[in-house]
């Protein structure tokens, strides 16, 4: 879709595209970040761009225990933390610890795609555990899909592709099962918890922290979205203080974070983030958005759950291939991504990540597709009226 959207761009130019495709941030850092690196960078360089422990710098992981102890209440240390690549760095050092060959590693669909690439980078073999109509983890599905092999369960909250932000009692459901069902396997299941999105949230919603309900959580986190560093790659693994075989884990992934090649991460990155823990971009332009794009959608007749984070919609398509549908969508010049590529067919996402403007100029063409789909049929004719 990102290749067929930069054809389209040369060919219809670029104001006639409306590409959604991607979750692709482009707000720019926030001041906090961008100063702190300023004087990193016209500072001393002694010692700052030299090999460092596997695991980071320590008085980084010093900086990201104190965040997680303050919002947790849990005694999180520097030792408990491992800087990473990004949280597909982080990702994929925590599977290549965790996993021998066939191991099993549960992910809750819709899931983000490349989970199924990462489980597969180290041998292991991904479950799909459907979530409910309205996106909600089922308990009860989690216990159905548990087996002696089972590793690992991933949950992404905010989630991509649908916003869900997990209540706190939905997850004390879903962790309790997790309790029982690692007692009924006799191994602990370890839940990673990826979190990229836990700060781009609406509406008052706040995100609980999983590791104060479930003690075997590994923590994972990127810098890409809530500082706008996409490119950048800096993020971070951290390893619940509680947690079964903690050392060993620890051990494992500061190893495997040089054994996969990203050796450590950034450093510059490392120093920059580390005092901008409590920062963010400015959501202005994705509460704008989403309010925008869902209201029109909604009164198209479009049928979706209200995002409550990150900036994904992932309404369900009027036809049953969705696919189709997207095909459908580009001869309007509306790139989105069908939901079966996310382990939900019926759906598709868009990314609102975009300049406000491109969501504007698209009003018209969405009404044009609706125009285009029958069980839409009506509602697109009262916006014509």
């Amino acid at each position: 879709m990102f290749e067929e959207g930069s054809r389209l761009k040369q060919i219809h130019g670029e104001d006639e595209i409306y590409d959604f495709t991607l979750g692709n941030p482009h707000l720019p850092p926030p001041a906090q970040f961008v100063d702190r690196l300023r004087e990193l960078v016209n500072g001393s360089q002694e010692g700052i761009h030299r090999y460092m422990p596997n695991s980071g710098w320590p008085e980084v992981r010093d900086k990201i225990a104190a965040d997680l102890a303050r919002r947790s209440d849990l005694p999180w240390t520097g030792s408990h933390v491992v800087m990473t690549v990004g949280a597909g760095g982080a990702l994929n050092i925590a599977l290549k610890t965790l996993l021998n060959a066939g191991d099993e590693v549960i992910i809750l669909s819709p899931y983000f795609v490349e989970y199924l690439f990462y489980i597969q980078n180290h041998g292991g073999v991904a479950v799909d555990c459907p979530t409910t109509e309205d996106f909600c983890p089922d308990p009860e599905m989690l216990l159905s899909k548990v087996t002696q092999r089972t590793r690992a369960v991933i949950i992404n909250s905010p989630n991509n592709p649908t916003g869900r932000v997990y209540s706190e009692q939905e997850l004390k459901s879903f962790c309790d099962a997790l309790k029982i069902a690692s007692h009924r396997i006799g191994h602990p299941i370890y839940l990673i918890t990826d979190e990229p999105y836990r700060k781009i949230t609406y509406d008052g919603t706040q995100c609980p922290e999983i590791a104060t309900l479930y003690e075997d959580t590994i923590v994972i986190t990127s810098h890409s979205k809530d500082l706008g560093l996409a490119g950048d790659r800096i993020g971070y693994l951290a390893v619940h203080p509680s947690a079964t075989d903690q050392k060993e884990l620890l051990e494992g992934c500061s190893f495997c974070n040089r054994i996969l090649g990203f050796v450590n991460a950034p450093s510059l990155l490392q120093l920059a983030v580390a005092d901008c823990q409590d920062a963010t971009v400015d959501l202005t332009e994705y509460q704008l958005n989403r309010a925008t794009l869902t209201q029109h959608l909604e009164h198209l007749g479009f049928q979706f759950v209200q995002p409550q984070g990150a900036f994904f919609l992932f309404p369900r398509t009027p036809e049953a291939d969705d696919v189709q549908f997207i095909e459908e969508a580009m001869k309007e010049r509306i790139l989105v991504v069908p939901g079966t590529g996310f382990g939900r067919s019926g759906h598709f996402r868009l990314s609102f990540a975009v300049p406000h403007r491109v969501v504007e100029r698209s009003l018209p063409a969405w009404e044009r597709l609706a125009a285009r789909c029958p069980s839409l049929g009506r509602d697109s004719e009262r916006t014509h009226d």
